[in-house]
């Protein structure tokens, strides 16, 4: 008992950092030139710049503070706990970041975005509820689904980032782009977990062994890409997709490369179904209501007319 509670008190600290961070890192993405490629310039030039305005700007660099002690939480859960039990509980960190971001007084976190968000969280607790057996029993890395869990990642996350770099609308790039920080924030869950062994295990081992160094390159990709989602759109629409494609991606992880288990109860199949519909309707929901580049040019001309009067 007295482990769950150091899981859960872990996850949840490290979902209350993480949402911080985000909520500041949001308001950097913001704040920095806007990513494109001015004329006759490479797109690579124009990404570097990007770049180099993110790791110069205060309130980005405050977010990785709160990122670097979200993560030692992280870790300390992902050793005592099973990823199926861990992820999941870090969407706390979706509804703790929606609150904040309304506290500052930014009002395009509307009460109906809250509403949904808040469907989504319960809707994805219950799903774990049901679904996750909690066990931390494992017997080892089971190396050839990794191999195809990360090339399906990978392909996943390209097409993501693909689609929401071309679409027009606002809250579906940000969300597109949010689903692909998912899947590289799950695969990193799954890479820290397997270094927290190595490390509790043989400690000198850590400074050869690929997970580091892949782990090292995923979090920089994560936190890039991030910072792009940020900017595509309101963080109502990209955190919500990025707060339930990692825990769910991590429970398939957990079961299909680290043997984790999920519970199969009489009936618990149709159930585990209807809550997946609630998460996908949820996510819609929350982009949906995003305002698109219309609408805010809409709303900038009443507002320019009012002050005209």
């Amino acid at each position: 008992m007295s482990a769950l509670v150091a899981v859960v008190a872990s996850a949840l600290g490290s979902a209350l950092l993480f949402a911080v961070s985000s909520t500041v890192k949001h308001v950097s993405a913001q704040a920095i030139p806007a990513l494109h490629r001015p004329p006759g310039r490479r797109r690579g030039r124009g990404l570097a710049a990007f770049a180099a305005a993110t790791v110069t700007h205060r309130l980005w660099l405050l977010g990785i503070v709160c990122d670097t002690a979200g993560l030692a939480l992280q870790v300390i859960a992902l050793h005592l706990g099973s990823l199926v039990l861990v992820q999941p509980l870090l969407l706390a960190g979706l509804i703790f970041a929606l609150l904040l971001r309304r506290s500052t007084g930014r009002r395009h976190v509307s009460g109906r975005q809250l509403a949904w968000a808040g469907l989504l969280a319960v809707a994805l607790t219950a799903f774990v509820a049901l679904a996750a057996q909690g066990a931390n029993t494992r017997h080892g890395v089971d190396r050839l689904p990794a191999v195809l869990a990360a090339a399906a990642s990978l392909l996943a996350v390209v097409v993501c980032v693909v689609l929401g770099r071309r679409t027009a609308s606002r809250g579906g790039a940000a969300a597109l782009l949010g689903t692909a920080v998912g899947l590289i924030y799950a695969g990193t869950a799954a890479l820290l977990k397997e270094l927290s062994d190595i490390a509790v295990q043989e400690p000198l081992r850590l400074l050869w062994s690929w997970e580091l160094y892949a782990t090292i390159a995923l979090g920089a990709a994560g936190l890039l890409l991030n910072q792009i989602a940020f900017q595509a759109g309101p963080l109502a629409a990209s955190l919500p997709a990025t707060a339930a494609v990692d825990p769910l991606a991590s429970i398939a992880i957990g079961v299909l490369v680290f043997d984790e288990h999920v519970r199969r109860i009489g009936g618990a199949g149709l159930i585990l179904l209807l809550l997946l519909a609630v998460l996908a309707g949820s996510i819609v929901a929350l982009a949906r209501s995003v305002p698109t580049q219309q609408d805010d040019a809409r709303a900038g001309a009443v507002r320019d007319a009012s002050t005209e009067r």
